[in-house]
């Protein structure tokens, strides 16, 4: 038992950093730039911050998760603390709500790229470090780019579906905007009641899964190409 113990702390402290890390940059990400286009809402508020404790969000990142895993359900799902941003303070709105929502999932892309490159160094370490290390980029570097990817999916409020709000012409961007409020709802129905309904008929309706699986896998092996890890 104390074995068990020990290889399930061990395997925890190779997740918790890279997904400390990459939700806080990516909550970073997005104040840092929306300050920079002339909004100071988040700066105000503390939330351009390395500190991760101002992005946690006691349900989304604490309650959920841990509630998925006491039930054992094949996948972990979580969310940081929303960064506020004023839109109509921006500079130019339209243009610059697409530069902060891509803030996060670049820099979620940028630290991947990141991982792949501190693995040479970590070559370097004695067996042990590099072992632990190693893991940690590895999960990093898939942590990244699921968060990445993810969050680009085109409904808001989720990045993608800001980024194709501020891109799109009006007759199909002003419909989509006003999907925000129910954006939330959606994807859970999406990712937890579509599942366990085609569960209960014996179909696979696991669309996020199917959405997600091809994009990920192929930026996961970019990542690893252009790092010199293939």
């Amino acid at each position: 038992m104390n074995e068990q113990w020990i290889e399930t702390a061990y395997t925890i402290s190779t997740w918790v950093l890279p997904a400390i890390l990459a939700i806080t940059l990516h909550e970073a990400a997005h104040g840092f730039v929306a300050w920079r286009c002339g909004d100071s809402t988040a700066w105000q508020l503390g939330r351009v911050t390395l500190n991760p404790l101002k992005h946690i969000d006691p349900f989304g990142t604490i309650l959920l998760p841990g509630l998925l895993l006491m039930l054992r359900v094949p996948f972990i799902f979580g969310y940081a603390k929303p960064v506020p941003v004023n839109f109509r303070a921006l500079n130019n709105p339209r243009r610059d709500m697409v530069w902060v929502a891509a803030a996060g999932p670049a820099t979620n892309i940028a630290m991947a790229v990141a991982a792949g490159l501190l693995a040479h160094l970590a070559v370097l370490l004695p067996p042990a470090a590099m072992e632990w290390s190693i893991l940690n980029l590895e999960n990093a570097i898939a942590i990244n780019v699921i968060l990445a990817v993810f969050n680009m999916i085109p409904l808001p409020p989720l990045d993608g579906g800001r980024v194709a709000v501020g891109l799109l012409p009006n007759f199909l961007a002003v419909p989509l905007a006003r999907l925000e409020p129910f954006g939330m709802p959606i994807l859970l129905g999406l990712l937890f009641i579509l599942p366990m309904i085609g569960q209960q008929i014996g179909q696979n309706l696991d669309i996020v899964g199917w959405l997600l699986r091809r994009p990920v896998s192929e930026v996961i092996d970019f990542v690893f190409r252009i790092t010199g890890n293939g």
